[in-house]
This record gives C-alpha cells, sequence and structure tokens, in this order.
C-alpha cells in the first residue's frame, strides 16, 4: 500500500523559513519521481516542485518559488524535502507531496497547512 505523510507545516512570519518533510512507503523511492503541490484557500492547485531520479536527478521549480525553496530526497529515509525560505504571505497554502509529476500523479499525500503571517 502506498503512503505519503507530509509533516512540518506551521505557522511562520513572513521572510522566515520552513522544512515540509513527506515520509514515502509502499513503493521503490529511491527512482520514483516526487513533487511537491499546493492548494491556497479559493484557489486551484498549483504545482510547486518536481524531482526526478532516473539515472541523473534534476530538479524543476514554478517560478513563484525558485531561488527560495529547494526539493531533495533522502532516500536511506524514503523521505522527500521541500526547503522554504524567504516565505511570503502568498505561499500560504496547503501543501502536497505526489508520487509522479504534472503528467500524472499517481498517489497523494493528506497535506500540510502553511500559513505565512505576522
Amino acid at each position: 500500500e502506498v503512503q505519503l505523510v507530509e509533516s512540518g507545516g506551521g505557522l511562520v512570519q513572513p521572510g522566515g523559513s520552513l522544512r515540509l518533510s513527506c515520509a514515502a512507503s509502499g513503493f521503490t523511492f529511491s527512482s520514483a519521481t516526487m513533487s511537491w503541490v499546493r492548494q491556497a484557500p479559493g484557489k486551484g492547485p498549483e504545482w510547486v516542485s518536481t524531482i526526478y531520479k532516473y539515472i541523473v536527478t534534476n530538479t524543476y521549480y514554478a517560478d513563484t518559488v525558485k531561488g527560495r525553496f529547494t526539493i531533495s530526497t533522502d532516500n536511506a529515509k524514503e523521505t522527500l524535502y521541500l526547503q522554504m525560505n524567504s516565505l511570503r504571505s502568498e505561499d500560504t497554502a496547503v501543501y502536497y507531496c505526489a508520487k509522479g509529476d504534472s503528467y500524472e500523479y499517481e498517489y497523494w499525500g493528506q497535506g500540510t497547512q502553511v500559513t505565512v503571517s505576522s
């Protein structure tokens, strides 16, 4: 059974940092394509970042987070991370990890709330 469990969300002031984690199980994590997607209140889902780990590792970011967010994995821990720096109010959203990319998200986590506010 595939499971994706996010953690690390919370309330942070503008300019602050958070690191989200997504513990994965039930599939071969070391070669899996993984993504972060967020959904702000009253808006549709927004792709944030994807990491591809087939032969070489490649990472991609939405323009809205490029230079501020970093996606990474720890294959030994089967965990996906999203390091978020220089947070802005517009980053407030529920953040989901997903197996796959924007062509097909196969599985989703339950989400973790990130609120950026003073």
